[in-house]
């Protein structure tokens, strides 16, 4: 499912799903600004992502991160003859994504490795930042003129305790800091749609993380395992875990902070 909404004079939401993804609640939006669409969405939508960009004609296209739910159809809008704008590392990690879980699959389709060629796309508007922590090549799209922020995947909510195997928190909090020192006045998240008062909301995330590893640091120098420190600090894992295989969970929290303890 496809549905777009107007959220500003100059915003444009693509709200996307598969009939997978209600059933378990997760959605995906791209965002259309100055005539730029940012993210493309995922797979299993290409051909209504198709169909709307070639109504739609946007400038160019900018891309977040190349997880599936936001990369996964470049390679129909570069074939589209619209001009790319990413950084390095999420064209390298587009043009060979690497294998994703079943449930990945399932909820957001199967990417495809992009191999054509791209226009590059820039607009002095329009700044990829990058943003480490949800994954190592996120980057936000900061609109400085209008104050407003895409933030991709950086936000998704104050309390978000399941985490991938790559995702870190440390760089997650620093990111947070990074951009709250950007003073935004509108945000737009990927998976939340516009976000009241984002300097609030992003404060809180980060000294959320904060406490979080400031609690599980501690038990992993006095000698508990991860699944002790999860289930102390974290309580049980939760249907996602086991749904995804392990590759959404409470632990991987953990396991990230064990990789910084010296």
């Amino acid at each position: 499912m496809l549905s777009i909404e107007r959220l500003g004079p100059d915003v444009l939401q693509l709200r996307m799903s598969t009939a997978a993804g209600r059933a378990v609640g997760y959605g995906v939006s791209a965002y259309v600004t100055r005539g730029v669409l940012i993210d493309t969405g995922c797979p299993a939508l290409a051909d209504r992502m198709t169909a709307w960009a070639r109504e739609a004609r946007p400038r160019g296209v900018l891309v977040t991160h190349a997880h599936e739910d936001h990369a996964g159809n470049v390679d129909r809008m570069v074939a589209l003859g619209l001009p790319l704008g990413a950084a390095m590392a999420t064209l390298a990690l587009i043009a060979q994504p690497g294998p994703i879980g079943q449930y990945r699959q399932v909820v957001w389709g199967r990417p495809r490795p992009f191999v054509a060629r791209a226009i590059p796309f820039e607009d002095p508007a329009l700044q990829l930042m990058h943003t480490p922590g949800h994954a190592p090549d996120h980057h936000v799209v900061w609109d400085e003129e209008r104050a407003t922020l895409f933030a991709g995947d950086l936000f998704l909510g104050i309390r978000v305790r399941e985490m991938r195997p790559d995702e870190d928190p440390r760089e997650l909090a620093a990111s947070l800091r990074r951009v709250v020192a950007l003073a935004p006045e509108t945000m737009y998240c990927a998976h939340r749609g516009a976000v009241a008062d984002p300097i609030p909301a992003l404060v809180r995330k980060a000294e959320w993380l904060a406490e979080m590893m400031g609690r599980t640091e501690s038990l992993i120098r006095a000698g508990w395992s991860d699944r002790a420190v999860t289930r102390e600090v974290f309580g049980r894992e939760q249907a996602v875990n086991y749904v995804s295989g392990g590759d959404l969970s409470r632990v991987n929290f953990v396991r990230a902070v064990r990789r910084g303890v010296v």
